[in-house]
């Protein structure tokens, strides 16, 4: 008998979104217990929310900015989270993050992943800018990536071809936040949507 293979659940992400922060800490190992692998997408919400749906960022909307701060801090306290960073300090432009991740995937996935890692906790954790490109090499490095191979790539421009293909890609599919999650074909918008996600996982859908 024949045992038809899961396709793996696709998991989006900008690296300045803290929630797209606390769903990495936990998507693997939800997905481990169903028996599926998950393959992590960066993405820029200042291209899907900003330039395509038009919206300013979350964190300067009225009313509901100042509830997203204190609901990721909440959220930080109540899973003993390392969260440390404050919505007074100034933000970080995310491209040179995204385009390193993208160029890591294409040479090793599992790599590419405590690269993520490495860049939602120099973000959060430790309050860096991940704007800044040595900074995204140290990361590189610790991940077990060869920075010289990084840099000659970001000479020729490959990584920031790789994000731009990834945004255009999330965007066919739909995805316009982070977190976001595609699983059999199906989309799960946001942190709080992974119970959801995970009962579909369970039941096989509905």
């Amino acid at each position: 008998m024949v045992t038809e293979t899961k396709k793996p659940i696709q998991f989006y992400f900008d690296f300045i979104s803290p929630f797209g922060y606390f769903a990495s800490l936990r998507i693997d190992e939800l997905a481990r217990r169903y028996g599926r692998e998950v393959e992590w997408n960066s993405m820029l919400l200042g291209v899907s929310v900003m330039k395509v749906m038009g919206l300013p960022p979350i964190i300067d909307l009225p009313l509901k900015g100042p509830y997203i701060v204190r609901d990721a801090k909440r959220y930080a306290r109540r899973h003993g989270v390392s969260f440390e960073r404050e919505s007074a300090m100034p933000g970080a432009r995310p491209l040179e993050a995204g385009r390193a991740y993208a160029w890591a995937k294409t040479v090793d996935p599992i790599r590419a992943k405590r690269l993520a890692a490495g860049l939602f906790e120099s973000y959060f954790v430790n309050c860096s800018d991940i704007g800044d490109s040595l900074l995204v090499e140290q990361c590189i490095s610790r991940a077990g990536l060869s920075v010289d191979a990084y840099r000659h790539q970001r000479w020729q421009g490959v990584p920031k071809a790789l994000l731009e293909k990834n945004v255009e890609a999330s965007l066919d599919n739909g995805v316009f936040g982070s977190p976001f999650f595609i699983v059999d074909g199906e989309p799960f918008f946001g942190l709080e949507k992974m119970p959801d996600l995970e009962d579909w996982l369970k039941t096989g859908g509905w």
